[in-house]
């Protein structure tokens, strides 16, 4: 599954390797499990949601 973040700040969405991925959750959330905080996404953001963490918005890669 490919996960596009997008800061409040930014007008566009950027595929963004999970790696990359934990880095930003630890960075937004401190001291919580990135690891599972990725989990709880990929599972939220599976039906087309959105999930805000902290600055940072994540979603489901689509086709355009």
């Amino acid at each position: 599954m490919e996960i596009q973040t997008q800061y409040t700040y930014e007008t566009t969405w950027t595929i963004t390797k999970e790696a990359d991925l934990l880095r930003i959750i630890t960075e937004e959330v401190g001291d919580a499990d990135p690891k599972g905080v990725l989990s709880y996404v990929k599972e939220a953001i599976k039906g087309g949601k959105v999930v805000t963490v902290g600055t940072c918005r994540l979603r489901v890669a689509r086709e355009e």
